[in-house]
């Protein structure tokens, strides 16, 4: 094996700090769990767990350097990402500037449905490439292509995957015990406007690069 315990553990404290950096992927959780509740919050983080998961596979098989190579492919993914980013930064500022939880809530609860958080989860990991850059960029720093196999590249691209998946729990349970405080409308109205300015800003900064 190319990939040995003491490299492993390297790369996953490496997953772990990438992990818990605030992206776009977390603001989404959070959006949807303060608006959704823990149910919400869980259906999100499966529609980005599966968006990972693609990519992460795709980089594992060899697909992910493919795609960044086809630049019509790739930058038709990138402002893809670029519009939904920003289509639901905007989501969330119109919550912060109206402030009127209670019928917000119901209107989304009436509309939305799981399926739509889970798609939402789902897209905003999808249509961000720098989800797959990353695995690009990352994951040569630690296999050797002379001792290591698609089994490696796939355990080493799936350690993301659950890493990530296991912060966005973390930070989810975190919101349910602070449920309380953070539905007061004042404090709701805050994390508003900063979690849409981050997915704004993110969706901002997916278009200069």
């Amino acid at each position: 094996m190319g990939v040995t315990w003491s490299l492993y553990v390297s790369y996953l404290v490496f997953a772990l700090l990438i992990a818990v950096v605030p992206g776009p992927d977390t603001m989404v959780v959070l959006k949807n769990a303060l608006s959704g509740g823990a149910r919400g919050g869980l259906f999100t983080c499966s529609g980005i767990a599966l968006g990972n998961l693609v990519q992460a596979t795709a980089v594992g098989l060899g697909l992910g350097t493919v795609i960044v190579q086809v630049r019509p492919l790739f930058e038709t993914v990138r402002w893809a990402g670029v519009a939904y980013l920003c289509w639901l930064g905007f989501q969330a500022l119109r919550g912060a500037r109206r402030g009127d939880y209670e019928a917000l809530d119901a209107l989304d609860r009436h509309r939305a449905g799981d399926f739509r958080r889970f798609r939402e989860g789902f897209l905003s990991n999808i249509t961000n490439p720098k989800v797959i850059a990353f695995y690009l960029s990352v994951l040569p720093q630690f296999l050797d292509p002379a001792t290591t196999g698609v089994g490696e590249a796939l355990l080493l691209a799936y350690t993301v995957l659950v890493v990530g998946t296991v912060w966005q729990l973390t930070l989810l349970f975190l919101i349910r015990w602070a449920k309380t405080w953070l539905n007061r409308r004042r404090v709701r109205r805050t994390m508003d406007a900063v979690t849409g300015t981050a997915l704004v800003g993110f969706g901002i900064g997916l278009a200069v690069e």
